[in-house]
């Protein structure tokens, strides 16, 4: 059975980008363990409870299928650092699928590993700070809801999370 790694903030996730991709990956059959910045249970940003399998510290891309990084309020606060870049690279590295939605690409720029590769990342019409982002770390910015570059997912937000679960689903089930 396939296994991925859902990467939460421990506060402030965006509920439906963690919920709504991890049920499409379990009745696609793929086991999906929860990751965070702290053990216990993480409350999202509009109140839905997510028990903590595993700190993001203690993930080895080398016993997951595909890794998922979950935006929302407290995404860039607790999971923007150097424990997360080493995530990034060693799952590109290893050639496994990495995945990001919303404001979680930022991560995946500042780790490296989107330069050359097509992306996108939530944006506003007030706030386009982000894709600027992506494009200063080398990625060619798409205004797409889920964009696929070879292993690579990401997805604007929570209107797309549907769509970026399907998208992991048939990149992970291609191989």
């Amino acid at each position: 059975m396939p296994k991925a790694a859902i990467i939460i903030a421990f506060r402030d996730f965006r509920d439906e980008e963690y919920f709504v991709p991890k049920e499409v990956l379990e009745k696609a059959g793929i086991e999906a363990l929860t990751a965070s910045n702290q053990k216990g249970v993480a409350l999202g940003a509009d109140g839905g409870e997510a028990k903590v399998d595993l700190l993001v510290s203690e993930i080895n891309p080398t016993d997951f299928d595909a890794v998922v990084f979950v935006g929302g309020p407290g995404c860039l606060k607790n999971l923007d650092n150097e424990a997360s870049y080493k995530i990034a690279k060693e799952t590109i590295n290893q050639g496994k699928v990495l995945s990001a939605i919303c404001i979680s690409s930022v991560i995946l720029a500042k780790a490296g590993v989107l330069e050359g590769k097509r992306a996108t990342v939530w944006t506003s019409l007030m706030d386009k700070s982000a894709a600027k982002i992506l494009e200063e770390n080398g990625a060619i910015y798409q205004d797409e809801p889920v964009v696929i570059d070879g292993k690579l997912i990401t997805a604007v937000g929570p209107m797309a999370a549907q769509e970026f679960g399907e998208a992991i689903v048939e990149v992970l089930t291609e191989e």
